[in-house]
């Protein structure tokens, strides 16, 4: 039997209850912290000798040199060629599902004139160069691959350089072929904060990138952090979460497996179903404890749900959208007859499944939109990953000689109020003139 939680809104304490479930030590382990920033000075100071010796410590390898360590593109090719139709089949769909979905973000530059001839305006810019980061060993995510560099290429981003970890050698011919798929240019089997501070700060073989994004343990984590202002980062992810409103009237045994399909990533993951009807929840329980036995990762969804899961009555579903906005989950699911209606009054969410027939999974893999999603709440502020992380905007001013009479005067005014005399003499030359 799974002990999960069961709270009711109706209760005195269900807010108290509610802050005790969501709360998450975020707190980094500082002795981490001390590794990274040693492995990070290391890297910086040394390059690729630090890199090589380092690669040969964690990951168990025994290489000599970088050009051990980079795959070429005839590799990425033969590991595409290695697979199965029906993966190919599937992560080449996926793809095409991801592409098309992220070309419709693609956002143009754009200018106008005012009365007096002056432009004023907006230049959107790819970003050069782009690291990214793609777990490896047993944890080996070839979707992770098609939703970082995919947007990415369709940003128009002119070179994506991967990393991933190759533990003992062994290398996953999934992440490999998807890396084929998804365009990427260069492809080293590095790992850890060792790869992070070589994207950084650039090695003998490595260049520098502009940004570094994708997911890794609490090492890459931390040296994503310490790297942060020298390079762009996507964000530091906490662990992954759902949060379903049902009406009660979705198979139970649907609604447990979408909870299953967070909880089985670690467990810190969080799941949390939010229904008026008290008999659904039950339902809901029984499938878990049905169900469970038969998930080989059965150990990680009894901690996850049992330590940060829960079944919550509330009054009804404008109640559970208000605390499904408080809550800001990772990911949503509206389980309802139309959710056209309810998605509405949802305002806080870093992807919302709408309807009976799209569970969380579909998002992960191929719906189209992408997995990198805001949690811990952070859906508050900011949004998944796209097309706009891996572009810049410069403001575009061009003045014209009427236009400096008129904007100088303004900024002379401004700029003397401020003490900056400089700034204001700077645009009275132009229209004193």
């Amino acid at each position: 039997m799974v002990r999960i939680k069961r709270l009711d809104s109706r209760d005195q304490n269900f807010d108290q209850s509610l802050q005790q479930l969501l709360a998450f030590e975020n707190a980094m382990d500082e002795s981490v912290d001390v590794t990274v920033a040693q492995i990070l000075t290391e890297i910086k100071t040394r390059g690729d000798t630090a890199l090589v010796e380092y690669t040969n410590r964690f990951d168990h390898m025994h290489v000599h040199s970088m050009k051990e360590l980079e795959l070429t593109q005839a590799d990425l090719q033969q590991s595409l060629s290695a697979l199965p139709v029906e993966q190919r089949q599937a992560l080449e769909q996926a793809a095409a599902r991801i592409r098309n979905y992220h070309e419709k973000q693609v956002s143009a530059s754009w200018q106008y004139r005012e009365s007096d001839n002056t432009l004023l305006g907006q230049k959107i810019t790819p970003l050069d160069r782009v690291g990214l980061y793609v777990p490896g060993g047993k944890a080996s995510y070839p979707s992770s691959v098609l939703m970082n560099a995919v947007p990415a290429k369709v940003a128009g981003v002119e070179e994506l350089i991967m990393v991933v970890p190759t533990p003992h050698g062994e290398k996953n011919d999934l992440v490999l072929a998807a890396a084929a798929i998804s365009q990427v240019d260069r492809v080293f089997t590095i790992g850890g904060a060792q790869a992070v501070g070589a994207l950084a700060y650039g090695t003998e073989s490595i260049p520098q990138v502009d940004k570094i994004v994708g997911p890794g343990n609490a090492y890459v984590a931390a040296a994503k952090r310490r790297v942060f202002g020298l390079v762009g980062i996507d964000m530091v992810a906490g662990p992954s979460e759902i949060l379903v409103i049902c009406d009660g009237r979705t198979n139970p045994d649907w609604i447990a497996m979408d909870l299953f399909s967070q909880a089985e990533h670690d467990e810190l993951a969080q799941s949390i179903l939010l229904s008026p009807d008290a008999g659904f929840l039950d339902a809901v329980a029984q499938s878990i404890d049905k169900l469970i036995a038969g998930m080989p990762r059965k150990d990680v969804i009894r901690v996850s749900l049992e330590n940060r899961g829960a079944l919550i009555q509330v009054r009804d579903l404008d109640e559970a959208c208000a605390i499904a906005n408080s809550i800001s989950p990772e990911h949503l699911e509206l389980s309802v007859d139309d959710p056209e209606r309810w998605v509405d009054k949802i305002r806080h969410a870093g992807a919302i499944f709408m309807g009976r027939h799209t569970c969380e999974a579909l998002g992960d893999y191929c719906a189209g939109p992408n997995h990198v999603l805001p949690t811990s709440r952070t859906a508050r502020f900011s949004s998944p990953l796209g097309v706009y992380d891996f572009q810049k905007r410069s403001s575009l001013i061009q003045v014209s000689e009427q236009g400096a009479a008129t904007l100088g005067s303004i900024a002379a005014v401004l700029a003397h109020g401020e003490g900056l005399s400089a700034h204001a003499k700077s645009a009275e030359y132009r229209f004193k003139a």
